[in-house]
């Protein structure tokens, strides 16, 4: 087991921010002030075509490390980020812009290719784990929840179901074609977001996904509004989601 290579490091907005390495994965710890002393672990999963420094990653973690003094992780997907695309990612890409300037359905493209970076990013995820938890200020016994966005929900529902040291969850909607049998596995808090009228996942498909959550604590979310319009103040609710469930009180308001 191997601590993470740290590459870079640099301090905004009242929290630390780390670059790092666990084999030829890259990723960002975000962290609070030196000395703060032992903190839980949020890891979070960026979307589709994004990366781990994407704004909807670095405004959570702000809220999550100045709200509640958590540490958060996010680590490339494969083939997004400062990962190299294979050739099979760029067919899959050019796949779905194809279907999208046509107007045809992404969803079975976005499925097929989501479930193959699900595969490779699960074993990557709980490596980075592995390495995170030997850092004295998360420490191997310390509490972890996981968010997932779109691509992150694709691969944290996979994730979430095969790791017992995650204990809470927040997922933002996606397809649940291939993730039905998985979510039936997940039995930690859920909180679950959805769009209400959602022009890429229909609104049954996402409260299919809730509904196989086998969650005694499971929480929808089901806003007004086009898939991209996920109002941010469920980025604050995450925050008092997992303050409850890894046991931190929320310090400062949420900016």
């Amino acid at each position: 087991m191997h601590t993470p290579q740290f590459t870079a490091e640099s301090s905004s907005n009242g929290m630390v921010e780390r670059d790092f390495t666990v084999g030829d994965v890259p990723g960002v710890l975000w962290s609070p002030a030196p000395g703060a002393g032992r903190a839980p672990l949020v890891l979070m999963g960026h979307g589709g075509g994004h990366h781990k420094k994407h704004p909807a990653m670095t405004g959570r973690a702000q809220r999550l490390v100045t709200g509640c003094g958590f540490h958060v992780a996010v680590i490339d997907a494969p083939g997004h980020g400062d990962r190299p695309r294979t050739a099979y990612d760029e067919q899959e890409v050019a796949e779905l812009r194809k279907a999208q300037a046509a107007g045809e359905p992404e969803g079975p493209i976005v499925v097929r290719y989501n479930a193959r970076l699900a595969e490779l990013a699960v074993p990557e995820w709980r490596a980075a784990l592995d390495a995170l938890r030997e850092l004295p200020e998360i420490g191997a016994d310390g509490p972890v929840g996981y968010l997932g966005i779109g691509l992150g929900t694709a691969i944290g529902v996979p994730l979430v179901a095969t790791e017992p040291r995650i204990r809470a969850a927040v997922f933002v909607s996606t397809w649940p074609d291939v993730l039905l049998e998985k979510a039936r596995q997940i039995t930690v808090p859920v909180e679950f977001d959805m769009q209400w009228d959602d022009e890429r996942v229909p609104r049954e498909a996402g409260l299919a996904l809730f509904d196989a959550f086998a969650s005694k604590e499971k929480t929808l979310h089901a806003n007004a509004g086009k898939h991209l319009e996920l109002p941010r103040f469920e980025a604050d609710s995450a925050v008092h989601f997992f303050a409850r469930h890894l046991g931190r009180a929320v310090t400062s308001p949420a900016a």
